[in-house]
């Protein structure tokens, strides 16, 4: 089930009077409108508001005709019907948010001015899409500097930076926040919480997300938020509205609460199968497979011939691990043999065996290091940050970008990709795995995606790369400190747990199994 669609339905139907029934003996919203606009030319006697805070204030009201107009001070009039998103029940009104609300007028307060242990709010703190506040800091917690706007308890806050995050909560007691937060405050005793619903519906989102400006941290500009148009219903429905929302966000938060959960035993779920199956206990071990020292031998011959044939490099320090008579596990290079310490908790089964990456490998590379921008061609570019990366296997070049081919001629050389090459994030994003199943092409990649062709079953040696053993590996080892990176030299002395080949297949065949009935699930919550 999908919550925030189901979520967006119930504000959907809140906001266009479809959710609780309408009760004709209501006083109308236009009486309350009507008692704002009174409320607002007192406060402009009383010196509370200026005349330039009311001079805006309009009428919108529907005409003879059946559309939609606005009335002026100056008492011009303005068919306004392509600002109005849908008709509204008997005894609602439209009307400009700045009609009921001084939108993006604050109380600004220089942060020495508050206490150490004050509520300071920060975007980070509010939860997207729910209205909930997931964290509470002081001041003396946070080390605030900056200049903050302060709120009372009741008041509706409003994130204008990324509106689309769509955070927008009641704040349950007095405090501060960061400036790209708006505390709103509302005339006529108009309900901040019915004033949620509205700001949060897709009705407002599609209207900010329109005007919304700058490209990396979109804003809603403060004109832009003063011009809205705003469904108001008569304050007994707004009560009944608010009422209704509650009950079922407060189900609907239990049944989101009841997924993750199950997401997260099916996550541990996975993660354990993949722990067993490099452990070899997924499957039964089979005494007639050919042991993996065979397919080791093997591999070795492969990769001799490929070297007599100049299409890969001799390995100077060629390894061999081995089990000593003592039960320790050894490793010999060029003759020499030392004692070495391989993942203490692994007792291999009769018939696996341990070998470096590199053993079992024809090539691992990284990406272009230093990749040219060019103009559009026709030589794919993946990032490591495409969610091509993210899926268990690659078969189509959609999701990425194209670069001039002239210009990547010496790196298409460097990381071209055959069916079956492994594809694994290795800088900033760590341990994203995928299997390229597409035709064999000459693809450029970012240093941060390594490329790997092995000699073993890939699906495979994809079952370790995603096993909690290598996810810890390669997130504890990684180096660097703007960005982490797991590099190649790192990446090839990675020991690798290895069955036989007959054995590789059954474990992967009951993973695939297994995720399979897992995804189904998933696709049923």
């Amino acid at each position: 089930m999908d919550t925030k669609k189901l979520r967006q339905k119930i504000l959907d139907l809140a906001i266009r009077g479809k959710l609780v029934p309408q009760d004709p003996n209501d006083e109308p919203a236009s009486v309350l409108l009507e008692r704002i606009r009174e409320e607002k030319k007192q406060m402009v006697k009383d010196g509370k508001l200026k005349p330039k805070d009311i001079k805006n204030d309009t009428i919108i009201f529907k005409g003879e005709d059946n559309l939609h107009y606005e009335k002026f001070q100056d008492g011009t009039v303005k068919c306004i019907e392509d600002e109005i998103p849908f008709d509204v029940p008997d005894g609602w009104e439209w009307c400009r948010l700045e009609c009921i609300c001084p939108y993006g007028e604050t109380e600004t307060v220089d942060s020495s001015e508050i206490d150490d242990d004050s509520w300071i709010l920060d975007l980070e703190d509010i939860e997207k899409e729910t209205g909930r506040i997931v964290y509470f800091a002081t001041k003396g917690e946070r080390e605030a500097k900056s200049n903050k706007h302060r709120f009372f308890a009741g008041q509706l806050l409003y994130s204008k930076l990324r509106p689309y995050l769509n955070k927008v909560v009641i704040a349950p007691r007095d405090g501060f926040c960061t400036s790209e937060i708006l505390p709103l405050k509302l005339y006529g005793s108009i309900s901040p919480e019915y004033m949620q619903c509205f700001l949060m519906s897709d009705t407002f989102l599609a209207y900010v997300n329109l005007i919304s400006y700058g490209l990396k941290m979109p804003r809603l500009g403060t004109n832009d938020g003063k011009n809205a148009v705003i469904a108001l219903p008569p304050l007994e429905e707004q009560t009944r509205i608010v009422e209704k929302c509650h009950n079922a966000f407060e189900k609907i938060y239990t049944l989101q609460s009841d997924v993750d959960v199950l997401e997260n035993v099916i996550n541990l779920s996975k993660f354990k199968i993949l722990d067993l199956a490099i452990q070899g206990k997924l499957v039964p071990q089979d005494l007639n497979d050919e042991p993996a020292s065979v397919l080791l031998d093997r591999i070795r011959s492969e990769k001799e011939e490929l070297i007599k044939q100049g299409k890969l490099k001799r390995d100077k320090k060629e390894s061999i691990i081995y089990k000593g008579d003592d039960n320790s596990y050894y490793e010999k290079v060029n003759g020499t043999s030392v004692e070495i310490n391989v993942y203490n908790d692994y007792e291999l089964p009769i018939g696996w065996e341990f070998a470096r990456l590199k053993t079992i490998c024809s090539k691992i590379i990284d990406g272009a290091h230093n990749p040219p921008k060019g103009a559009m061609g026709i030589t794919p570019y993946i990032m490591a940050s495409s969610r091509n990366i993210a899926d268990d296997t690659i078969t189509d070049l959609e999701n990425v970008r194209y670069l001039n081919e002239d210009s990547f001629i010496k790196e298409n050389q460097r990381t071209n990709v055959s069916v079956n090459d492994i594809l694994l994030t290795t800088v900033a994003t760590l341990g994203r795995c995928s299997i390229y199943t597409g035709k064999p092409q000459n693809l450029t990649f970012q240093r941060s995606v390594s490329v790997i062709t092995t000699l073993i079953d890939p699906v495979y040696l994809k079952v370790f790369f995603d096993s909690p053993l290598f996810q810890h590996l390669i997130n504890v080892e990684a180096t660097g400190t703007a960005q982490k990176g797991f590099y190649l030299n790192q990446l090839e002395d990675v020991i690798i747990p290895i069955p036989p080949l007959s054995e590789q297949q059954h474990i992967t065949s009951l993973v695939r199994k297994y995720n399979t009935q897992f995804n189904a699930i998933k696709n049923c919550l």
